[in-house]
């Protein structure tokens, strides 16, 4: 199947060998963070929260217009060709104790800095219009090969973004996501017990 992005590039999807077996997963809920993506591990706390009434939260679906489709079988349709029919802006959004929580998730190989160019400006002028209306806005960064995991402040994002418009570096050094993030240790159930860091954003930056 082919699927291509508003702007007519084509979209690469994940080989199969991206995505961890079934033994894996269970090995990581067991051991913790091991041979989960960043959105399973995601997906798995989110229902965790959802199944103990503590939150609900889910990814986004994103729309794709049906370009060409085979149907080798009467009772059965397959895609040849798609595109995303707009740009995406973030990955999850939904509601914990009354707050509307938007946020995204990227990681990166690098040990020293985390790149910009994961973030687009379409995903900045969202979350900037979350947070006009009083949205409790944020980005999970994952240093995968270091096997960190922190919770951004969107409004410190922000800072960063502006600063690189202006000249400044097109990368958040780690000392500086230290510094400005909530760091994430991996649990049990959930997976990733983010809810505790969104607690003290919402305590720190009196949301």
């Amino acid at each position: 199947m082919t699927i291509h992005y508003p702007n007519g590039k084509q979209y690469s999807m994940p080989s199969r060998n991206a995505y961890p077996k079934k033994s894996a997963i269970v090995h990581h809920s067991i051991f913790g963070k091991r041979g989960m993506t960043l959105e399973q591990e995601i997906n798995e706390s989110n229902a965790y929260y959802l199944a103990h009434d503590i939150a609900v939260i889910h990814k986004k679906p994103t729309p794709i217009q049906l370009v060409k489709v085979d149907y080798p079988k009467r009772s059965a349709a397959v895609i040849r060709e798609a595109y995303f029919r707009k740009p995406s802006t973030t990955d999850y959004n939904g509601i914990y104790h009354g707050y509307y929580l938007d946020f995204d998730a990227k990681e990166t190989n690098n040990k020293l800095s985390f790149p910009l160019k994961n973030f687009h400006e379409h995903q900045i002028k969202h979350l900037r219009a979350c947070i006009k209306q009083s949205g409790v806005c944020f980005a999970f960064v994952k240093f995968s090969k270091l096997d960190r995991l922190f919770l951004l402040p969107a409004t410190k994002l922000f800072f960063y973004w502006d600063q690189q418009l202006q000249g400044g570096r097109k990368s958040i050094p780690l000392k500086n996501i230290e510094q400005d993030s909530y760091e994430i240790n991996y649990g049990f159930n959930p997976t990733i017990p983010y809810l505790d860091a969104v607690d003290k954003m919402i305590n720190d930056f009196g949301v």
